[in-house]
């Protein structure tokens, strides 16, 4: 089939001057090879069709080590960031540790010092009130007494070693004495009981005292006061 431009090729053919038959035949000769030409390149199109050009989508090697390499340092990172973290809540906690155990060892070291220093207090306390006592304490001298030695419990006695055995008529029971003896040692003592020597011995006393404790001498010699 001829195409639209062989048409118009051939319909100015048909309409050139009828006396030039030579310009008919050439234009006839130009539509025919121009149909040729384009029928060649229509066979040449069927035979051998157009390829199209596609492109394979692919990885680039370089970029993708580039982002494993970037992956791995944020990885690093974060890893890193944490072990700091955990590290520091480590020291921390390793720290606030420390300041109790200081604090409660301090406390148990002020707790003593307050101890000791109560200790203390209540020692001159008790040292300033017996010297308060003895200071306002008022005696009277009785004199020299001789001094003899017993024990109550071996005797069957339940009086104990707070008392001493005493002329009545001297010293009434319940009278308390402070027996100073010679090398100035002085024993407080009140009178609770009495004997037989006591009617004839007025200026002796009957000590109580243990019999492990009593003196080697056996009697001895001190001077009595009334206490009170």
């Amino acid at each position: 089939m001829a195409s639209n431009h062989s048409q118009k090729v051939e319909a100015i053919a048909d309409h050139a001057d009828a006396d030039n038959d030579s310009s008919h035949v050439n234009a006839k000769s130009i539509v025919l090879s121009n149909e040729a030409k384009v029928e060649q390149a229509n066979a040449h199109s069927l035979i051998n069709p157009k390829k199209e050009i596609t492109f394979t989508v692919g990885t680039n090697d370089i970029a993708e080590a580039a982002h494993q390499i970037a992956d791995q340092k944020a990885a690093a990172a974060k890893a890193a960031e944490e072990q700091a973290a955990a590290e520091k809540a480590a020291a921390e906690q390793a720290a606030a540790e420390k300041a109790a155990a200081e604090k409660a060892q301090q406390e148990v070291q002020q707790a003593a010092q307050n101890a000791a220093a109560a200790s203390a207090a209540s020692a001159a306390f008790a040292s300033s009130s017996a010297a308060t006592t003895a200071s306002t304490e008022t005696t009277t001298n009785k004199g020299t007494f001789k001094l003899s030695f017993y024990d109550p419990s071996v005797l069957g006695s339940g009086l104990g070693y707070g008392g001493v055995a005493a002329n009545l008529s001297v010293f009434p029971k319940g009278t308390r004495l402070k027996i100073t003896l010679s090398d100035g040692t002085v024993w407080y003592r009140t009178v609770n009981d009495t004997g037989s020597f006591a009617a004839g011995n007025p200026n002796q006393l009957d000590v109580a005292m243990p019999n492990s404790q009593i003196p080697s001498a056996g009697v001895l010699t001190a001077t009595v006061e009334v206490v009170g």
